[in-house]
């Protein structure tokens, strides 16, 4: 398993067009969206828009890497039979869907970490260490959930269909999760849904830091319950495809 995780890092790091969206863009998209709003306060949060948006373009970013990464990349290894010959080695089922969700996340650690640099070092936000290092973190190890969304993604879909699959996945749930603009701004409805979003809870443990707390029981417990529904269902679906094949 370890072998094929450096294998799929060293594919996506040769993928110029992933690394571009996956590591370039979002930093870009802070720079553009954070612009001159920096000291403008969030209603109904302790936040100004410069360290909201850092969070959630980092979040972004991460999403970005490992879901869009992941389905598009798995979809067509089955077209083109990589994952049948997969399936004559020793390597298990679990550890084909661990190994895609260890190396998709492991990618997306440069994408967090640009952001975050662009924001202390462009857009002067300061922050102790302590916080600094607990977003990085917060923000990595969330990124598993959405990488075993873009594992079960992949196989749900065919190489046609999978990018407007990936797409709806990944636009729905950053602008109802709040990864655009804060929940406090957005109708109550919105709000509503929000609270049960894996995306919401996601950018929550870094905005819970960025205020001085630790991350609320709640979004890490959430956290968690999508990765195992994820997760479950992507291994569920290998074995699906498994005895199609």
């Amino acid at each position: 398993m370890t072998t094929l995780i450096k294998l799929e890092i060293i594919r996506a790091l040769r993928n110029k067009k992933f690394m571009f969206f996956s590591v370039i863009y979002p930093p870009a998209l802070y720079l553009i969206i954070a612009g001159g709003a920096d000291s403008k306060p969030i209603p109904g949060m302790k936040l100004d828009m410069g360290l909201y948006f850092m969070v959630s373009m980092a979040a972004f970013g991460a999403m970005t890497a490992v879901l869009l990464g992941n389905s598009e990349r798995i979809a067509k290894e089955r077209e083109k039979g990589w994952v049948r010959q997969l399936r004559l080695t020793a390597l298990p089922g679990r550890g084909y869907v661990a190994a895609k969700i260890a190396a998709a996340a492991t990618v997306s650690l440069p994408s967090i970490v640009l952001v975050l640099l662009v924001a202390a070092l462009v857009k002067g936000v300061r922050l102790d260490a302590w916080q600094w290092a607990a977003i990085a973190v917060g923000t990595w190890l969330g990124s598993f959930v959405f990488a075993a969304l873009g594992v079960a993604i992949g196989y749900l879909a065919t190489g046609d269909a999978v990018r407007p699959i990936a797409m709806l996945f990944y636009f729905g749930l950053a602008f109802l999760g709040g990864l655009w603009m804060p929940l406090t701004i957005l109708p109550q409805w919105v709000q509503n849904i929000a609270e049960w979003l894996p995306t919401h809870a996601y950018a929550a443990l870094g905005t819970a830091v960025e205020a001085g707390s630790a991350p609320h029981a709640k979004d890490i417990a959430l956290l968690a319950g999508y990765l195992l529904v994820f997760a479950g269902s992507a291994a569920w679906l290998y074995r699906k495809d498994t005895r199609r094949a």
